[in-house]
């Protein structure tokens, strides 16, 4: 009978140690400077948490850099530039907007941005996914090296520049100068591309292409916009040649 009577006591001793573990992995950064709260989101990666929510992040900068564990961290509200910057292997949630050059040089994991993005995002990202849902500013995806980046509305002027690998998803338009200098990779624009960039070809894309399209896109809850342009280096400046030096001096 003792040990039949101390059976419940145990299932609530370990309710109360689940409850207080999803309480840990609550971080409130209401009054406290970024360096408090990125040590407080270590802290509970060490811990052990595997699903931590930050609230009120009140647009501050730097949050959750350089990650290296596979954990899952929801910031409920805007956050300011660099998010998830240096990180490999995190999933990162926000819900709102985020300022310039979130996950810039990641190595891998995801970022998901529920409103818009500032400039740079995703810039010389290597490998992961970045997704904005909203648009993204300028520069956006510049010098990728990797991964993939998708961006549900627009993006800003010379957006893929120096593009060298991986996969840049445009729901909506493109502004000037998209893909300029690319070296390779893919680039596809749902939306207009009035004025591509230097050596940048725009076609049409495949059957390969389509399938791919629509599912990243479905696996984002992101509405397809009805057709891609593809866009891909002309690669004409691979290689210095003077009997070529006009699209040289256009590209500089």
């Amino acid at each position: 009978m003792a040990a039949v009577d101390h059976e419940p006591g145990a299932a609530q001793a370990a309710q109360a140690a689940q409850a207080a573990q999803r309480v840990a992995g609550a971080i409130d950064c209401t009054g406290r400077a970024t360096r408090e709260i990125n040590r407080a989101i270590r802290a509970a990666v060490d811990a052990g948490q595997q699903d931590i929510c930050v609230h009120n992040p009140g647009g501050r900068h730097n949050l959750a850099v350089g990650l290296v564990e596979p954990v899952s961290i929801r910031f409920d509200g805007p956050v300011g530039y660099f998010l998830g910057g240096m990180m490999d292997g995190p999933r990162l949630r926000v819900a709102g907007n985020c300022g310039w050059s979130v996950g810039e040089d990641m190595l891998s994991g995801e970022i998901v941005v529920d409103g818009d993005a500032g400039a740079a995002a995703a810039a010389a990202l290597r490998g992961g996914t970045v997704v904005v849902h909203g648009d993204a500013g300028a520069r956006s995806g510049a010098s990728l090296k990797g991964g993939l980046v998708l961006v549900g509305g627009s993006v800003g002027y010379m957006s893929g520049f120096m593009m060298q690998k991986g996969v840049f998803i445009i729901c909506g338009d493109a502004g000037p100068a998209i893909g300029d200098s690319m070296y390779d990779g893919t680039i596809f624009v749902g939306g207009r591309v009035d004025s591509p960039g230097s050596d940048a070809v725009v076609g049409e894309p495949g059957d390969e292409d389509n399938a791919f399209l629509t599912a990243t896109l479905e696996r984002y809850g992101v509405p397809h916009p009805g057709g891609f342009k593809r866009i891909t280096a002309g690669r004409r400046l691979w290689n210095f040649s003077k009997k070529e030096m006009g699209i040289w001096i256009d590209a500089l």
